[in-house]
């Protein structure tokens, strides 16, 4: 891995250094284009040298709506390279969440996709912005991207400290203002450590790359990213036939990718009877990986280590497990109701287990984690390390998810879980989904855990309503299409988790799932369907 700058902690100074390292080699590959490291860096400094001529300055904000591509990541190394700070926001969530970001943190300048500059119409906001760029066609009042060619190339590297800051995301803010998360370059490149040695990434190497901050991470090491030809805003409704081919093509060797969108490739491969035997690696996170998945990778891919991640917008990765470490005993304990094992976690995270108290704020230093963590005891899961976001911008949301202690600063995940005998954590789901009845205590997320090795089931979900503990069942579709031996599953299926002391069994055509990684239960949506009823 190449060693950080002495003279800055700008992790715009990591990537350019790989340009002169291998300028030949290969950075993006996405369905348009392939950019060498050369050609990209050449491409950043010109248009770092066009941001510049145009005012923004270090420390101002750029909004970015573009897709995953390679555009987006010279506007953002061009970003890093002033000291400007890179915004990013979900524009599905609506102008009015838009207006609220903007308002928390003024942009100087917007870069966005031609399409997306129509939000332009309906957001005042967006048109206060001073600065703004449109990759792709012309559009009214904004410089058009390959003007960048005309500038001269900016080749100094804003001298950032650690604590200076870099990318701004917001939560959905569906609940009223929205959160922002501020990484700092000291946190990108604590973070790009953490993921190179997790991830295992090697220069040279191809990976498949469906997430943005992995690609990142990919550039800081030399890694080519190929950019799948889908759109990975739905990772679970992509068309798989374009990405088979560009891996059948390109032959990465590495992968990180949601469950749902290697849940897409796996289907399409079994269907077609094809194997995917160049890559050596690949990881799944971002949603639970439960192990049928891992093991139909396995039979997928039959020389790739496959690897589930726990990790969380906050602190990614936390920790993970091989699917051939998993042992009979561990998959017979997942089905029994001992919720789902992710492994032992990441050497560069310091990770306890509190007695679950979510909901209730932590006064700082009122804990000492020593004497407080619960071994061999479900709790409330809790980390710290370098690549833990710290806090939130102005601390909004730090009461609920934030407290110091030990001289630390630490991060509630909001999971509740457990470490075993071997130092390994075993996830049980959210803290505040756990019911309590006449029947005991009941994690959700641990029956949808054994649920979901059992044949037929595409998916559940559990939930409380009215006093009875109701399982949720979406049948694959194939089964889903014979009643008659869907009723015969089901009454094997409640059989099989008679521990779990559920009283009413419910087909879906569709369990709702979140919007980011199509894999995760959105139990609200759910529980609007129960009020239907």
């Amino acid at each position: 891995m190449m060693p950080d700058r002495p003279d800055t902690t700008n992790i715009a100074a990591i990537l350019s250094d790989w340009a002169a390292q291998q300028p030949n080699q290969a950075a993006i590959i996405d369905p348009r284009q392939t950019i060498s490291f050369a050609a990209l860096e050449q491409a950043v400094q010109q248009t770092a040298g066009m941001l510049d001529h145009s005012g923004l300055r270090s420390g101002d904000a750029v909004l970015v709506f573009q897709p995953m591509s390679g555009e987006l990541y010279v506007a953002l190394l061009a970003i890093f390279r002033l000291g400007a700070v890179a915004m990013f926001l979900d524009p599905s969530a609506g102008v009015e969440h838009l207006e609220r970001c903007c308002a928390l943190y003024p942009p100087k300048a917007l870069i966005a996709s031609s399409k997306a500059h129509l939000l332009r119409l309906k957001s005042a906001a967006l048109r206060q912005i001073p600065l703004k760029v449109s990759i792709g066609l012309p559009v009214p009042g904004a410089i058009g991207w390959s003007q960048m060619r005309h500038y001269a190339c900016y080749q100094q590297i804003f001298p950032c400290a650690s604590d200076s800051p870099a990318l701004l995301t917001f939560t959905s803010g569906s609940t009223g203002q929205p959160k922002a998360a501020l990484r700092t370059h000291g946190f990108l490149l604590a973070q790009h450590r953490v993921l190179a040695d997790s991830l295992q990434l090697k220069p040279g190497t191809i990976d498949l790359t469906t997430l943005p901050i992995f690609g990142l991470a990919n550039l800081a090491s030399g890694v080519t990213s190929l950019i799948p030809d889908a759109d990975l805003r739905f990772p679970g409704r992509i068309n798989p036939t374009k990405v088979v081919a560009q891996i059948q093509h390109y032959l990465p060797q590495t992968t990180a990718a949601s469950p749902a969108f290697l849940a897409r490739l796996v289907n399409y491969c079994e269907q077609h009877q094809l194997s995917l035997p160049s890559f050596k690696q690949i990881f799944s996170g971002g949603a639970p990986v439960f192990p049928k998945l891992l093991e139909r990778l396995q039979q997928l891919a039959p020389q790739a280590k496959v690897t589930a991640v726990y990790g969380s917008t906050e602190a990614e990765p936390i920790a993970h497990i091989a699917y051939d470490a998993i042992q009979p005993a561990d998959h017979n304990a997942m089905s029994q109701g001992s919720g789902l094992l992710v492994g032992k976690p990441v050497p560069q995270i310091q990770l306890q287990i509190l007695p679950d108290r979510w909901g209730k704020p932590i006064a700082a230093d009122s804990l000492d984690l020593r004497s407080t963590c619960l071994p061999d005891q479900v709790g409330e899961i809790v980390v710290s390390g370098n690549h833990v976001l710290p806090g939130y911008w102005q601390g909004r949301g730090d009461e609920e998810t934030k407290f110091r202690a030990n001289g630390m600063i630490w991060h509630r995940t909001g999971d509740s879980g457990y470490l075993d005998e071997q130092g390994r954590l075993w996830l049980l789901g959210r803290c505040a989904a756990r019911i309590t009845d006449a029947q005991g205590t009941l994690y959700p997320f641990a029956v949808e855990t054994a649920a979901s090795s059992f044949p037929g089931i595409e998916r559940t979900a559990v939930m409380q309503h009215q006093g009875q503990r109701i399982l949720f069942v979406e049948l694959q579709p194939a089964i889903g299409k014979h009643f008659e031996k869907s009723k015969a599953d089901l009454t094997a299926l409640q059989e099989a988790l008679k521990w779990a002391h559920l009283e009413c069994c419910k087909i879906c055509e569709y369990i709702p799932v979140d919007r980011r990684h199509n894999a995760k239960i959105d139990y609200q949506a759910l529980q609007k369907y129960l009020k239907k009823d």
